[in-house]
């Protein structure tokens, strides 16, 4: 049955042992080789050394070619020296192909052992190695099916296969020699039964013959659960690398997340919904603790000539006085009074109105000025530099709904009487940086730029509102109106924020425009007209009203710039006071605005950049900041450590502010740490 059980039917190996060596294939040997295996094997690159023919054989005939027997009488039984079981033979061999284009050998490092036992390499390199018909077999196998292939049982002891042999059935038992496994060549009983039985080149058994797509399938299907396992693996490692990524882990709320809590949340406190004042809380500071706290930091010489005043709100005492009668510059400071006078004698609502009306002529109309410096420029989605500010393109919309197109603009500012510049300025303050002549109209408090809040402000605010108002609508400014234009019908008008807003952005930012449109607002509340002169009157009038001690005060303005106001320490701590009062009385319900517009240390305003992290006032400490030429002055409030609100005014005189400004911070903060009892 040779041809159809062996690789590709070239002879009697099984095609499924991918570790077995594929039997030689020869055609009738030359000349010079008939009579010698070696020569026959050495003449192909590649082959093993062959052993000796079987006894019996002819030397001339080809190696592994079984001996044909004498042919006997018919009918006969077996010739001479043929074995009883052995099957009929062809009359002709088959023919044998050609060998196959072998490659040289090449020695492999490190050694491997074959099926059949140790082999050398030295010996030369296997049929594996060389013949290409084996190339695409692996060498190792993998599949636990094929250690129960048949193995060809006359393996000689070097190692290397018995061509002659005939293959191995497989075992009825399902078991194997010992020698087997362990690829011995030294032959076993059964062995020697199965060959003395089973003809060479004999059909093995079909159950123990298995195909080379079988081998390669069962191959990769124990590759597919290791590639299975890799992909998990590697599923696992990217979904554990990315839980342990901070933003991951704190979005997760994992509990290895830097901003998980360390301990676990505390239990909930009651909470009492009652508020206790000062008093309640800690006790009393006394005059000698205030002394004590103070003295050193009082005593700088960064100071200057220093006055000032500090005050318990609560029980009205003084508690540390230096000259506090003493009229000096108060600056800055001054806002305080004017704001105190406005929350006093205005509507807390109250806003300031500007106004378009028709004009003296067809498709003329005419902008009243109502005093607010606050009127934006900004256009749609832009911030404005005042809080709530009203915006000019409001205005423009409703003049061109109710008058159509408007040709000439003309402008009405006689609600302001006298001077544009206070007594007391220097000629530089207006216009600066810090300030504008005061008009009753204008954009962005006279800025030139709405982006930059410290931008140079106009010469003439109102004549350049009155160009832009013009422009917007496609119109020409026509010169000033007469005062009887502004009852004239209403074309449209816009309003600034209520009165507690403005006086916010006056402390704050300590605006001196604002200031000064703010102080005419209390002239024209008391009667007085809306010039420099007139609000200072009705400021000094209404803080008399109201029961503050204003002998030896002198006003030129209502911001602080002018250089001939004198206000003594003892007022600005009075009405500071008196805003953190009980709110029971009337005066200090209406001065308690005051104290939410006054800037918080290292925090907002004009003292965001004063009172460092380390210091004990950072945003401990409240206060109005005033700054002239040689003057410093700083007003407010400070909650010291044990709990006491304390109010204080510090005005310094005859040093610069690069040194007196840290050491007025220094003296509020020593407020700030003691106890003062």
């Amino acid at each position: 049955m040779t041809g159809e059980s062996g690789d590709r039917g070239t002879g009697g190996w099984p095609v499924d042992d991918q570790d077995a060596i594929a039997p030689p294939h020869s055609s009738s040997p030359s000349q010079g080789q008939a009579s010698s295996p070696q020569g026959h094997a050495g003449s192909r690159q590649g082959r093993l050394p062959q052993p000796p023919p079987p006894q019996g054989q002819r030397p001339d005939q080809p190696y592994g070619q079984p001996q044909r027997p004498a042919p006997g009488p018919q009918g006969s039984g077996p010739g001479p020296g043929q074995h009883p079981h052995q099957p009929h033979w062809p009359q002709q061999p088959p023919p044998v192909p050609p060998a196959p284009t072998v490659a040289a050998p090449q020695r492999i490092e490190p050694q491997r052992q074959s099926r059949w036992g140790a082999r050398s390499y030295t010996d030369g390199p296997s049929q594996e190695d060389t013949d290409p018909r084996w190339q695409s077999h692996p060498v190792h196998d993998f599949d636990a099916a094929t250690d129960a292939l048949p193995y060809p049982e006359h393996a000689p002891a070097g190692g290397a296969p018995n061509t002659a042999a005939a293959p191995h059935h497989a075992d009825p038992s399902g078991t194997r020699d010992a020698d087997d496994d362990r690829g011995s060549a030294v032959e076993s009983p059964d062995h020697a039964t199965d060959r003395a039985t089973d003809p060479a080149g004999s059909t093995p058994d079909a159950a123990a013959t298995v195909s080379a797509a079988d081998v390669i399938g069962a191959r990769r299907r124990g590759k597919k659960p290791l590639v299975i396992t890799l992909v998990v693996l590697l599923l696992l490692g990217v979904v554990g690398g990315a839980l342990v990524v901070p933003d991951v882990a704190n979005r997760l709320a994992l509990p290895w997340a830097p901003n998980a809590p360390q301990q676990p949340p505390p239990e909930p406190v009651a909470v009492s919904r009652s508020l206790m004042g000062p008093e309640e809380a800690v006790r009393a500071p006394t005059p000698a603790g205030v002394s004590a706290a103070l003295e050193k930091a009082a005593s700088s010489e960064a100071l200057g000539t220093l006055s000032g005043s500090v005050v318990d709100p609560v029980t009205g005492t003084a508690l540390w006085e230096r000259d506090a009668d003493k009229p000096l510059p108060p600056a800055s400071t001054t806002k305080v009074l004017t704001a105190a006078a406005a929350l006093l004698s205005i509507d807390h609502t109250a806003t300031l109105t500007t106004r378009v009306v028709n004009g003296p002529d067809p498709g003329s109309v005419v902008l009243v000025a109502g005093g607010d410096p606050t009127l934006s420029s900004a256009g749609k989605g832009e911030d404005t530099l005042y809080t709530d500010a009203a915006r000019l393109n409001d205005l423009v919309k409703q003049v061109r709904t109710s008058a159509g197109d408007v040709d000439t603009v003309y402008l009405d500012t006689s609600t302001y009487q006298g001077g544009r510049r206070a007594p007391g300025w220097e000629p530089g303050d207006a216009p600066s940086t810090y300030a504008a002549p005061i008009e009753p109209v204008m954009l962005d408090g006279g800025r030139t730029s709405l982006s930059n809040e410290d931008a140079p402000r106009t010469g003439d605010p109102a004549a350049a509102l009155a160009a832009e108002f013009a422009k917007r609508l496609g119109a020409s400014v026509g010169g000033s109106a007469s005062a009887s234009a502004r009852d004239a019908t209403v074309l449209g008008e816009v309003y600034s924020a209520p009165l507690t807003v403005l006086i916010a952005d006056v402390l704050t930012a300590s605006d001196n425009v604002l200031a000064e449109a703010v102080a005419r607002q209390v002239a024209l509340a008391n009667d007085q007209p809306a010039s420099f002169g007139g609000a200072a009157t009705a400021i000094k009038r209404v803080l008399d009203d109201a029961g503050f001690d204003v002998s030896g005060v002198t006003l030129a303005d209502g911001s602080g710039l002018s250089s001939k106001n004198a206000v003594p320490a003892r007022l600005l701590t009075d009405i500071i006071a008196a805003a953190a009062g009980d709110p029971a009385d009337p005066t200090t319900a209406k001065l308690r605005p005051l104290l939410t517009g006054l800037p918080v240390a290292g925090g907002t305003g004009t003292l965001i950049d004063r009172y460092g992290r380390e210091s004990p006032g950072n945003g401990w400490v409240r206060a109005k900041t005033g700054t002239l030429s040689g003057v410093n002055t700083l007003a407010g409030v400070v909650l010291t450590k044990s709990g006491r609100l304390l109010v204080f005014s510090l005005m310094s005189s005859g040093t610069g502010p690069s040194s007196a400004r840290p050491a007025l911070d220094a003296v509020a903060s020593a407020l700030r740490g003691c106890g003062c009892r």
